[in-house]
């Protein structure tokens, strides 16, 4: 028996017995100890298979450029962002914009306009719409990420690559959900269109917050090693999933309100199987693609 064949028996046996993903672990581990991570084994790992709780910080740390390739600059670089955040938290306190009574998150959201010279004038202007989506996806990542600085930092990181490496293809994907929707349920799509409801389903929700306050936390990790991993399509086709799961309650509503307002507050018990079918929807329409939008 061959290599590869004994892998593949395994993998099945281990998925009988209700050990599934523990070759893939072992995949995981001999590539988390290399001398040199290599980051393009590691973004092909993350598209194909969800990531262990346990390496899935250190793994987007990584793909996100937190941590460099090499293991023996972690501590030492992980010591400086600390040392940054440090800095730039004690500057707010100084300058009054945050207290020890501000809500993480919202600390997280002054570290990040301070650092990107978009803190405003004072603490109580309001929030602009990239602002909300940045408090979403930082509560989302909060209930992910326990330690505080890498919480911060993979959150920066986070957002900044949805607002330059995916700049040009988010505001593209509501076309692309049609093009799906239309493949995979034609029917259904034309009932949102006679609804007119195709315009304005919450797509901010869904691809500018990219599911955060929609999804779980335990679901959503899962898609988000994808779009940390090189793909924000697949925002697509959980959004498309959402539309094929809840098809019969949808077809029921014929008022654009009310189907939006469903769509934002979708039941969270089938939030596992709509992750699992929209990454197989994604796999199916687009192969295994690493680095794609």
């Amino acid at each position: 028996m061959t290599e590869d064949s004994q892998r593949n028996f395994r993998s099945v046996y281990y998925e009988k017995v209700g050990f599934r993903g523990v070759e893939e672990k072992k995949s995981l581990e001999i590539l988390l100890k290399d001398d040199r991570l290599d980051i393009e084994k590691l973004c092909t790992f993350s598209q194909r298979f969800p990531l262990p709780s346990m390496y899935r910080a250190l793994v987007w740390k990584v793909l996100l450029g937190i941590l460099p390739p090499h293991h023996e600059s972690h501590a030492k670089v992980m010591m400086y962002r600390k040392e940054q955040y440090s800095d730039v938290l004690h500057a707010l306190k100084v300058i009054r914009f945050v207290s020890d009574a501000t809500p993480q998150v919202e600390v997280y959201l002054r570290m990040y306009q301070l650092e990107s010279g978009k803190l405003p004038r004072n603490s109580s202007f309001p929030l602009e719409p990239e602002d909300e989506a940045f408090l979403a996806i930082a509560k989302a990542m909060e209930e992910m990420v326990e330690d505080s600085v890498d919480c911060y930092w993979i959150i920066r990181c986070f957002v900044n690559q949805l607002n330059t490496k995916y700049r040009d293809s988010l505001p593209q994907l509501p076309k692309a959900f049609e093009q799906y929707l239309n493949l995979e349920d034609s029917r259904l799509l034309t009932h949102l269109k006679m609804c007119s409801a195709v315009s304005k389903l919450p797509y901010d929700l869904w691809f500018k917050r990219c599911f955060a306050g929609c999804l779980p936390e335990s679901s959503l990790q899962r898609v988000w090693d994808k779009v940390v991993s090189g793909s924000c399509k697949i925002l697509v086709f959980v959004a498309v999933e959402i539309l094929l799961t809840f098809k019969i309650k949808v077809m029921a509503l014929n008022n654009t309100e009310k189907i939006t307002k469903f769509l934002e507050n979708i039941p969270q018990d089938s939030s596992d199987a709509i992750v699992s079918k929209a990454i197989d929807l994604w796999h199916k329409h687009c192969g295994t693609p690493v680095h794609s939008s």
